[in-house]
């Protein structure tokens, strides 16, 4: 699919995130106005809460748009989903005749400050990168138990806080643990010192189910995807995480982009999961692309100075599609919900530079980075800005997300100290 011309001229630049054929959504509000329901398109944010409200807008006997999230409309389903879609498409193509009555209604995105675009209902994270995986698995197990007996045969996950999601831009601080080091025999309470990012992709379900559906059934109820940063704990991690896993060592707050990207948009980068090492059950096995050709990059910014590229890989890297993650998850009859945000998992490719971790890429801390600051890193130092884009590339367009961005702040003082 070519560039769609719009008349909003930024957005007809090859490299803009945001040209017509993305459209993404997202909430945000102006200097003094509350935050309402917004279309990116080139430089500028069209008002759709406006835009309803106006009459420009009409897909539902109720408003869709009264409300700061996209959940009202992601609960219609697919249908009409496409119908605001073509509708948007039609306002703000080349020629449209409803120019002058939208125009009024675009605001420059620099003047906007960006919100939660959706309500989180429940957040599970995967771990479902294989690369990622088999560096952890290596790391703490050696090459040959690098990966658990059911890794290659169900995508395995952790029920995460939808209440520690927040946008891009959101501070981050550095939290509080229980820490065990092998050379003590009690654990001690400290801020944790082994802080990291995890690169990933965020599915957001739209259409809700109340028990088990195939995978083009849960692909077909995927909304859109945001940019997602899953902040990780190593040492809380590290002594909590048996025999249940993950828990406070995810819970400090995990990231997203603030433009949830659209299937529609994504729909020319499909591509396929990898070859299968074991043939999938049924319930998971691949009935066609379901993964996307989305190039990640994280910079690391020391406070006060520039930043540097320190990892660089594609959302093709990952082993199970978050529509093979979405139909595994209902398989027990679990309920999925309208919000419901699933992370992809750490996406890392089979070489250095394109390992989405900082556990991966000082290798547990044994081998530091050199930011091009001249300054050393195994993992992230309080001040440190980190900041994860993703770009589809299209014939001469763009397909965007939105900076996903953090910035990491000393711990607190001792909040149990008396």
């Amino acid at each position: 699919m070519p560039l769609m011309k719009s008349w909003v001229a930024s957005a007809n630049e090859a490299d803009h995130p945001f040209p017509l054929n993305n459209l993404p959504y997202g909430v945000f509000s102006t200097e003094g106005g509350d935050p309402r329901c917004g279309v990116a398109i080139g430089d500028v944010i069209l008002d759709v809460t406006a835009a309803e409200a106006g009459g420009l807008i009409e897909l539902a006997d109720e408003p869709l748009f009264d409300l700061p999230f996209w959940n009202p409309l992601m609960e219609e389903g697919p249908a009409v989903w496409a119908a605001l879609r073509n509708r948007l498409t039609a306002l703000l193509a080349e020629g449209a005749e409803e120019q002058a009555q939208v125009e009024p209604l675009l605001i420059a995105q620099i003047d906007a400050e960006m919100h939660m675009p959706f309500a989180v209902s429940e957040y599970t994270d995967f771990y479902a990168g294989r690369h990622h995986a088999q560096n952890v698995g290596t790391m703490f197990r050696g090459p040959e138990n690098a990966l658990p007996p059911n890794w290659l045969h169900i995508p395995i996950g952790y029920n995460g806080r939808a209440s520690s999601v927040v946008v891009s831009g959101t501070d981050i601080r550095r939290p509080w643990g229980q820490l065990k080091s092998p050379d003590h025999d009690m654990p001690a309470f400290l801020p944790s010192r082994r802080f990291d990012i995890e690169l990933e992709m965020g599915a957001i379900v739209g259409t809700p189910s109340d028990g088990p559906i195939s995978v083009q059934e849960a692909d077909d109820n995927i909304f859109g995807y945001v940019l997602l940063n899953d902040w990780s704990a190593r040492d809380i991690q590290a002594w909590e995480y048996q025999p249940l896993g993950p828990f406070q060592a995810k819970a400090t707050a995990t990231s997203i982009s603030p433009w949830i990207v659209t299937k529609a948009a994504l729909e020319p980068f499909r591509c396929d999961t990898p070859v299968r090492e074991f043939e999938l059950l049924d319930h998971i096995k691949d009935c066609g692309p379901m993964l996307y050709d989305i190039d990640l990059e994280v910079t690391m910014e020391p406070d006060g100075k520039d930043a540097t590229v320190i990892a660089r890989t594609n959302y093709n890297e990952m082993y199970y599609s978050a529509a093979q993650q979405l139909a595994h998850h209902s398989t027990s009859g679990c309920p999925m919900n309208t919000g419901d945000l699933l992370g992809s998992g750490t996406i890392s490719g089979p070489t250095k530079p394109e390992r989405g971790s900082l556990l991966e890429l000082s290798w547990g801390g044994k081998e530091p980075l050199t930011l091009d600051t001249g300054e050393n890193r195994t993992f992230i130092e309080d001040g440190d800005t980190l900041t994860l884009t993703g770009a589809a590339k299209g014939k001469g367009y763009t397909i965007g997300f939105g900076d996903c961005v953090g910035t990491l702040l000393p711990a607190l003082e001792n909040p149990y100290a008396r």
